[in-house]
Formats: C-alpha cells, structure tokens, sequence
C-alpha cells in the first residue's frame, strides 16, 4: 500500500512515535522557544514544557464517537490533556494513555475537571466504534475525536503535530509526533507535555492549571 497523506507543511517534529519506538527531530526544543511569553520564572517551573502564549493549538473542529461537532469551547471550564496518535499503535499511544489514566488516579476527585481527548491520526482505520472501545479501555471518560482525512491533517497543522503513513508489508503502520498538551480551564494551551514526564509529575502540573 502506498503511503497516504500526511500534515502538509508540518513543523519538525518535537517527539516521534515510528513502530513504538521514540526518534528525536532536529527541533525538539523548538516549541520551548518559539511564539512564547515572557519566561516562567524557575521557582513556579512546570515539569513539562511551559508553552504559555503559545500561537497554535487554538482550537480543533472534529467529531466524537456519536457523531457530535467537537470544540475546544465544549470543554471550557476543565483542564484538557489531548494526544494525537492511532488505535493500532503498538507502544507510544497505550503508553500515553496509561499515564493519563494514572493522572486521572492520582488526581482524585479533582480527575472531574480535566478532560482527556485522544485525536486519531488515521481515520481510515479508527471508525467511530474502534476508537470510543480503544480510549475507554483506559478510562471511561477519554474522549476519542476524528476527522476525515483533510480535517485530520489541518487540526495536525494547528497543533504542530507531524503524521505520516508508512507501508509494512501488506499494511501501514503510522509515524507521529509524541507528545501531549494540556489546556488551562479557559482553554488556553500551557504546556507540552513530552512523553517521558511520570504521570506523578504530570498531575502535579495540571493541578496548576485547574
């Protein structure tokens, strides 16, 4: 099968996923100093990347497992942490998405006001069914949203996240950047969360932003 689109014009990316495994683009710190605000001082330091100010991720327009219209202002209220990645993802997604639910523990009744979306970069494949039984496999709340493929790679532009389809044999499996960003209650993006940081120290963080 031939590869089939990717995000036009996509930024090197911060973190890559390729068959589970973590590549390091050439501007991995760029989201740390680009199109920012004033810098955070050290003693109130995130654990993940402080993007506040940030000129993307403004806002996505997708679909839910039901088929509802989706926007970033449906959540306004409570912290969102989203991740883009596939269903069939043999490593960095599940990996993600178990420290979400992880945060999701370790928040505790404070877990009622932060959301986690799941986009999926391969909508070919992750219908509506799939991807609503892959994110609540993790916890009963995730979100899992969709677009068809000129959506996808237009949210993936907005949100500076590289895909790209690539052949295995008589299938594909899926590159994408690796990384999550979490939102403040007035959805307003503040942090780069990379896929190293612990759930602990994720927690902490969006504790900061709720």
């Amino acid at each position: 099968m031939s590869p089939g689109p990717e995000a036009p014009d996509a930024p090197s990316p911060v973190l890559l996923s390729r068959r589970g495994a973590l590549l390091a683009g050439p501007m991995a710190l760029a989201l740390g100093t680009a199109g920012l605000s004033a810098c955070t001082p050290p003693a109130a330091a995130f654990h993940s990347l402080d993007i506040t100010g940030a000129a993307f991720g403004r806002d996505f327009h997708l679909r839910d497992p039901d088929g509802r219209a989706r926007a970033l202002a449906d959540f306004r209220g409570r912290a969102v942490l989203i991740f883009f990645g596939f269903t069939q993802c043999p490593d960095i997604c599940p990996t993600a998405l178990a420290r979400a639910a992880e945060v999701m523990r370790l928040l505790g009744e404070s877990s009622a006001a932060l959301q986690v979306i799941f986009v999926t970069v391969d909508p070919e494949r992750d219908l509506p069914v799939v991807l609503s039984a892959y994110t609540r496999a993790f916890h009963p709340s995730f979100l899992g949203l969709y677009g068809d493929l000129a959506t996808t790679a237009a949210t993936a532009r907005e949100f500076k996240i590289f895909y790209a389809k690539v052949p295995t044999g008589s299938s594909y499996t899926m590159d994408h950047t690796a990384i999550s960003y979490a939102f403040d209650t007035q959805g307003r993006i503040r942090l780069a969360v990379q896929h190293e940081r612990t759930a602990a120290e994720v927690a902490q963080d969006l504790r900061r932003l709720m």
